[in-house]
């Protein structure tokens, strides 16, 4: 018996663009990260933007079911990029569905965030999460990011800590989002 996932990771399609909206919505939800933050959950529905504007990828199960997990993918310039730097690219809004979480799902997402830094030749990949995120924390340190507490931000009240891999030299700036 294959123990290979019933999912795969690719680009949303515009019908799904909707689902994997509500999707990050109701991950977010469900980890109390809402919390007076409408403007947020508004953000997080705007999946058509992200789509156009960064890589939306989710993933899908195999046999047609509903999606399980988004996230998005954006090169430095793109408007969702907030910490990528030069030679960067980071991924946002990683979410997996409450019902599909401790089966890979979001260590598969990271995954394909990494592969397809390194298709665009990028330096490092990037990403902030909030303080309380510790599930995230533990995700991403064992895919090998690292804490770059002097590149710590945030948004009013609201404090991000920095993670960042390093990838191979090459640099993607040749590759960076030109739409903003």
């Amino acid at each position: 018996m294959s123990s290979r996932p019933r999912w795969l990771i690719r680009p949303a399609v515009p019908a799904e663009y909707a689902a994997a909206g509500e999707l990050t919505v109701g991950a977010y939800l469900a980890d109390d990260l809402l919390a007076g933050e409408e403007s947020y959950a508004d953000m997080l529905r705007a999946t058509a933007a992200r789509a156009q504007q960064a890589e939306l990828l989710v993933a899908a199960d195999a046999l047609g079911g509903p999606l399980l997990g988004t996230v998005t993918f954006a090169r430095r310039g793109s408007p969702w990029a907030e910490l990528a730097g030069e030679g960067e690219a980071e991924f946002r809004m990683l979410a997996v569905s409450p019902a599909a979480r401790r089966r890979g799902v979001g260590q598969a997402l990271v995954r394909a965030c990494v592969e397809r830094a390194h298709q665009l030749g990028c330096a490092g990949l990037v990403i902030s999460t909030l303080p309380t995120m510790h599930d995230a924390h533990r995700l991403y340190a064992r895919a090998g990011f690292r804490r770059v507490p002097d590149r710590d931000w945030g948004v009013g009240s609201v404090r991000l800590l920095a993670y960042r891999l390093p990838l191979d030299p090459a640099y993607c700036s040749r590759h960076e989002d030109r739409t903003s």
